[in-house]
């Protein structure tokens, strides 16, 4: 009984160490990622991904570093290389899970990435894409402020071109804002991200 107890107690103290470990890690990479630390914090979260394999957020995370790197990068070569890492690390968690509304919000994103980057080339190529994967995103989770907002986002940035009516865009927008304030991450490193863009979008909407 002693040895079970004792297994037991290892046990407990090996599973909340590994916690633990994640924790500090995952802490670590958004402190370097607020420093303005891109290239760091995405390695670090590139290392917990290796050692972590439960968990889509290190790959989510380093994604997400490398996909909004893009929106003020100006060298194609390196937008490219962006853009790569970024689907690289999504790749990795799309084929563990179709079934995570999130993944399809930065799938958006990365897609949105290659159009900003240009928009003469990609624009056709990509956009059908974007709105393809925020479908999915809004199918799996329709309160997804992320889905939500990053759909009628991306199609107000192209409503100059396409002439589209706002009224029913900027409608969307509200209503993201009201899911971001009554959304409640699944985990403390879930993905919250989204609302103040979405209140910066709101005032040019009115």
């Amino acid at each position: 009984m002693k040895k079970i107890i004792t297994l037991i107690a290892l046990l407990v103290v090996a599973i909340s160490s590994a916690q633990t470990q994640f924790e500090q890690g995952m802490n670590k990479a958004f402190g370097l990622w607020k420093e303005g630390k891109n290239a760091e914090a995405s390695a670090l979260f590139e290392r917990i991904a290796g050692a972590e394999k439960n968990s889509y957020l290190p790959n989510y995370y380093v994604a997400l570093i490398n996909a909004t790197a893009v929106f003020t990068e100006k060298d194609k070569t390196k937008i490219d290389l962006l853009l790569t890492k970024a689907q690289d690390a999504l790749d990795v968690e799309l084929i563990k899970d179709q079934a995570n509304s999130e993944l399809y919000v930065m799938q958006a994103l990365i897609y949105t990435g290659y159009v900003v980057a240009d928009p003469m080339t990609n624009g056709m190529k990509y956009s059908s894409k974007v709105m393809e994967a925020y479908a999915k995103a809004k199918a799996l989770d329709p309160n997804n402020p992320r889905a939500v907002f990053g759909e009628a986002d991306y199609q107000l940035g192209g409503a100059k071109w396409t002439g589209v009516d706002t009224k029913p865009l900027c409608a969307q927008v509200d209503k993201s804002i009201e899911l971001f304030n009554t959304f409640k991450p699944a985990t403390p490193y879930a993905p919250k991200w989204g609302l103040d863009r979405a209140l910066e979008i709101q005032k040019t909407c009115k």
